[in-house]
């Protein structure tokens, strides 16, 4: 996989001692015009965001910010025990408009990213996560129409088996398995759904807790 390196000034060294990732938090850039607006903003010292790799439509793959450093992508946030996302993790952002489907060399290069990550850092796949994840109620992305489930049949993400539970054990569940931002109960719901059962609507169900339940059985943090 070929990488291109265009340098972003925007980022620092991972705090209170952290000293590999243990996270990578999938976004979108929500921009027009494929990945060179995305970069340009990426990489301006005014805007004060970043993130480490930025993949196209067309699967080209560009280096922002090295491994090694805290890049400044995931913003306020919780996932699991961790509240500084940004010390615990790589970030990586999709060129996409947040409307259109994610084309498939764009799923091809991230695939392969993700592959080399992981290995190099030794990440499980419950240790990729969305941007929304972490950001429940703040941020969608990467959205409804991203295909987790691709991602978790070649091991580079997670998915639930399909099961019914007691409603009243969904948060637990949730929790148990990352979902610990301070959040109402009908936000987690929602950002969980977002990801695992995208299009669902009404009330908490026993189909959303028996996901849960799986996740939390099979992914504990």
């Amino acid at each position: 996989m070929r990488i291109a390196d265009r340098p972003s000034p925007n980022h620092g060294p991972r705090r209170g001692g952290v000293t590999r990732p243990h996270l990578i938090v999938l976004h979108y850039t929500a921009m027009t015009g494929g990945p060179g607006p995305a970069i340009k903003r990426l990489c301006d010292p005014a805007t004060e965001v970043s993130c480490h790799y930025v993949v196209g439509e067309t699967g080209d793959v560009s280096s922002l910010v090295p491994e090694t450093h805290r890049a400044w992508h995931a913003g306020a946030g919780r996932w699991g025990p961790w509240d500084d996302i940004n010390s615990r993790s790589l970030g990586i952002e999709l060129s996409n408009d947040a409307a259109s489907p994610f084309p498939a060399p764009q799923i091809d290069a991230l695939e392969s990213l993700l592959a080399d990550l992981m290995a190099r850092h030794d990440i499980a796949p419950e240790g990729v996560i969305g941007h929304s994840d972490c950001a429940p109620g703040r941020k969608i992305d990467p959205g409804p129409r991203f295909d987790w489930r691709r991602l978790a049949r070649g091991g580079r993400a997670v998915w639930p088996q399909s099961g019914e539970a007691d409603p009243a054990q969904f948060h637990d569940h949730a929790r148990r398995f990352g979902y610990t931002a301070e959040v109402d109960d009908a936000t987690r719901l929602a950002t969980f759904r977002l990801r695992f059962r995208p299009g669902a609507r009404g009330p908490l169900d026993a189909v959303d807790a028996g996901l849960a339940a799986d996740l939390a059985r099979r992914f504990p943090l």
